[in-house]
């Protein structure tokens, strides 16, 4: 039925019967499924995030765990679902966006801010009642925010490693990418992987509290640390892996049957010996720095990137935390041959830039050309260019 409302591209909770567009997805059955596992698990409340377990601003299909459970796409969100309430909190960017893709089985809060979720959830949860969350998929800085949010209030934030979205999705949610993970060619790096080994070996050595070894989580660290690149994430050259670098042995925690056969043969060319990559299954990375934290040692990490899951499995006082890892440090400085290999990656993308403009000046007074086709067609035109991979973000196109 179409609403009174002016609008019939959005959602109307307030009209007998509701009003939701064809946009928007119904989530009655999702999340049934899930308050069906926050029972077994005795959670009042469960947090969802719109991020990955490596902070990633862009994520795979398959972490889309907030678009999955709310029909909700944006790119930033967070929802917190309880036994009989779900609500979405988002900016500014998608309230228009969340209005068409929610059905009414959602709030939709207008701000992002933790204290404002905090509120929320000593409204919606009773003294006594258990708040969790997925602890590898909050930073440490948002865990630390929530457990202030929620300090003395009787509400205890209990962290599960069983992820309560994945178990409501099943045998629906996409599988693992299986595509190659490749080496980059050696003319576009400018330093092998084994001579970035050795700076970071050496900056630990020079750092005042002597770390035996670095954690890396971020995906774009592991990616530039071996020179290798994947796609498991649209627009991003990224796969996904961990890497624990000591100053003996270097731990890559990655799909290993997905490595060319060059990128393998690169990465073993150093073994036995202290440039030898050893190749661990990916979800073994919570294990293995659990038996390494055992031992007389100190695990640098950047908190920007570091799951909260990961952080609390090293002790305290074997922790040297920094904002950003020296793998993160040394990749923002760029060599001589970077810097060249970068003006010239620009220039290829002007000349498709400029074809661009020079089709739009003869094909829009035709009259045949919108938006879309527009970004299509730079989009070909940059894929025609030598090198190109694809654009580093969806074409945002708009006149007008």
């Amino acid at each position: 039925p179409q609403a009174p409302s002016t609008r019939n591209d959005i959602r109307d909770c307030s009209a007998d019967p509701p009003y939701l567009p064809p946009t928007a997805t119904n989530t009655t059955a999702r999340l049934a499924a899930l308050r069906g596992t926050m029972r077994t698990h005795g959670a009042d409340a469960y947090i969802v995030p719109a991020t990955d377990a490596h902070m990633s601003e862009y994520i795979s299909e398959r972490d889309a765990r907030l678009g999955w459970l709310s029909g909700f796409t944006g790119s930033a969100g967070t929802a917190v679902v309880t036994r009989d309430k779900a609500a979405l909190w988002t900016d500014s960017r998608y309230w228009t966006q969340a209005e068409r893709e929610l059905d009414c089985n959602w709030e939709l809060q207008r701000t992002t801010s933790i204290e404002s979720i905090g509120m929320w959830i000593l409204k919606a949860v009773p003294a006594g009642g258990s708040v969790s969350l997925d602890p590898f998929l909050f930073s440490i800085d948002t865990w630390n925010s929530y457990s202030r949010a929620l300090h003395g209030s009787g509400r205890t934030l209990m962290p599960l490693e069983t992820n309560l979205v994945d178990q409501a999705w099943g045998d629906q949610r996409p599988l693992p990418s299986s595509s190659e993970i490749y080496s980059l060619p050696a003319e576009f790096t400018g330093s092998s992987w084994q001579e970035k080994v050795a700076g970071i070996r050496q900056r630990m050595e020079q750092h005042v509290r002597r770390p035996t070894a670095v954690m890396l989580s971020g995906l774009e660290e592991t990616a530039w640390l071996f020179n290798l690149r994947g796609d498991d994430i649209p627009y991003n050259p990224v796969f996904y892996s961990y890497t624990l670098l000591t100053n003996t042995t270097i731990s890559l925690f990655v799909e290993g049957s997905r490595l060319s056969a060059a990128a393998r043969e690169s990465l073993l060319s150093g073994c036995p010996g202290p440039l030898c990559v050893e190749l661990q299954e990916y979800g073994q990375v919570s294990a293995h720095l659990r038996r390494y934290a055992q031992g007389k040692v100190t695990v640098w990490l950047g908190t920007e990137y570091t799951t909260y899951g990961l952080y609390g499995i090293i002790p305290k006082e074997k922790l040297l935390e920094e904002n950003y890892s020296p793998v993160m440090m040394a990749k923002a400085v760029k060599n001589a041959h970077e810097q060249e290999m970068l003006r010239a990656a620009h220039v290829r993308d002007a000349v498709a830039v400029i074809q661009y403009l020079l089709w739009l000046e003869k094909t829009v007074p035709q009259g045949h050309v919108d938006e879309f086709l527009g970004a299509q067609h730079i989009d070909a035109l940059r894929w025609a260019q030598e090198h190109s991979r694809g654009p580093s973000f969806q074409s945002i196109s708009a006149s007008g």
